[in-house]
């Protein structure tokens, strides 16, 4: 049976820092792919202030028995003192593309 897929969320302050956590994530082969959104804005909080600032969303996609290593490796690489790592478990999708993201991440 194959290990469930999910998809990580997070953040980064610049497109080099989302590109660098990217092609490592790949490098290692914790992700079969990640998607980088530059230019979206966050509105947060942080230490009591409400915060804004632009930065780039990461979609890692990747699947359940390896995100635990693949958030080690976002923490190891990371600035933020808290990074965002949210999990989003897959209920299904293309045969095909999930035989894919499941070979091309280690074992």
């Amino acid at each position: 049976m194959k290990a469930s897929a999910c998809l990580a969320l997070t953040t980064c302050p610049s497109e080099d820092v989302a590109q660098k956590l990217a092609s490592e994530l790949v490098k290692r082969r914790l992700a079969a792919c990640v998607n980088i959104i530059p230019g979206i804005t966050s509105v947060y909080s942080w230490q009591g202030q409400v915060n804004q600032d632009a930065e780039c969303k990461l979609l890692i996609k990747t699947r359940q028995d390896v995100v635990q290593a693949a958030y080690n490796c976002v923490i190891e690489l990371h600035p933020y003192d808290v990074p965002e790592w949210m999990i989003i478990i897959v209920a299904g999708g293309s045969e095909d593309y999930l035989s894919w993201l499941d070979n091309s991440i280690k074992t």
